[in-house]
């Protein structure tokens, strides 16, 4: 999709990175960043995710191609003159500064009023919460409280655009659910840029505008989390993002978008086609666990098939299921845990059932390339 030149803020234009002559670590990488919005680069290690946001702030080069902020190529620009937050994993605030001396920095460093430093790390602290910590050095800090002020002194400035790696990837599961919460609603107050690189998943679902899923360099989907859950284009992405079943099968006919799938355990069903020329191609059908229902309320679904619970695990708010198709296919089930387990036990045999929509042939050499 082409973005307005008024709404384009970054742009990466066929750039490559390659180190002493190896691999390409990015490739061909194309990539339009809307002004104002909260874009996550999301994938594996070494999927080229950090790389891309280390030369977009200037710590690495491109070996071809160009970046854009503004209309402008920066390829030359020196880090400290483009102007851009940063906020890492490891926080980087001063030790022997205080947190008023941490936040002040960057605008002495540009040469602001005394006056108006003041206020502005007045100001700082109270967007994260935090007004009343400015006298207090980095170690007399919480891990989470930390990361508030580097989050802080990223923004102090007042930059069009921040860049996030891996910020929260430090701190425990609680404290980083809440602070994915703070940071989305910063974005929200501020109406900055935001770029942030992680491999977490559920964190990329819970704070984006749109993902950019990378594997081995490139960019495999770009879709708003929403889509990416619900229509994943390829086996890669269909297995990365959120927990997923892969049937394999062929597929023997293809129209409206849909597909007639027989799967190497006999059963067959119906599915919507991913891609062109799928009949007659063998084929991953894709479902999510928590799209699948149960016993009764399978019945008068379109795809059912039958399946013995090989084992049971209670996980608080739902029922895992783990179920046999047959001797070589498993498949996961999520059951809502409303207290009745319904005689599902282990060993027992129940009908399994779900939607043309939410099943979908993907090609099965549709992985990352």
């Amino acid at each position: 999709m082409k973005v307005p030149e008024q709404e384009l803020h970054v742009r990466f234009d066929r750039v490559d990175k390659c180190y002493e002559n190896g691999p390409l670590v990015v490739d061909q990488l194309n990539l339009d960043v809307h002004r104002g919005e909260f874009l996550t680069l999301l994938g594996p290690s070494g999927s080229g995710k950090t790389t891309t946001l280390m030369m977009l702030a200037g710590f690495e080069t491109p070996t071809a191609g160009r970046i854009l902020v503004d209309g402008a190529a920066v390829n030359r620009v020196p880090p400290h003159k483009r102007n851009m937050g940063m906020v890492f994993q490891n926080y980087a605030l001063f030790p022997h500064m205080s947190v008023a001396e941490n936040l002040a920095f960057p605008l002495k460093v540009r040469k602001l009023p005394a006056a108006e430093i003041a206020d502005r790390v007045r100001e700082a602290l109270d967007m994260v919460r935090l007004p009343s910590v400015g006298d207090r050095t980095p170690n007399q800090l919480s891990g989470g409280q930390q990361q508030r002020i580097a989050v802080a002194r990223a923004l102090v400035f007042r930059p069009k655009l921040v860049l996030m790696d891996e910020p929260l990837g430090a701190l425990d599961k609680s404290l980083r659910e809440q602070m994915q919460y703070e940071l989305r609603r910063i974005h929200r107050e501020l109406g900055v840029t935001l770029i942030y690189v992680t491999h977490d998943q559920n964190e990329a679902l819970t704070m984006s505008d749109r993902i950019a899923v990378f594997g081995n360099g490139r960019i495999q989907q770009l879709a708003t989390p929403k889509d990416l859950y619900e229509q994943p284009n390829s086996v890669f992405v269909a297995g990365f993002i959120g927990e997923c079943n892969l049937l394999s099968g062929q597929a023997f006919s293809a129209s409206a978008g849909q597909c007639d799938v027989t799967l190497d355990s006999g059963f067959k069903l119906r599915a919507t086609s991913v891609g062109p020329g799928t009949a007659g191609s063998t084929v991953l059908v894709s479902i999510r666990p928590e799209r699948i229902f149960v016993g009764p309320a399978a019945e008068n679904l379109p795809n059912r098939i039958h399946a013995k619970v090989l084992e049971m695990i209670y996980v608080g708010d739902h029922l895992r299921l783990r179920c046999a198709v047959s001797e070589t296919t498993e498949i996961a089930v999520k059951v809502p845990n409303n207290g009745d387990a319904g005689g599902l036990a282990p060993g027992s045999s129940l009908s399994l059932g779900f939607q043309v929509e939410d099943c979908r042939a993907l090609p099965h050499n549709a992985t990352a390339h």
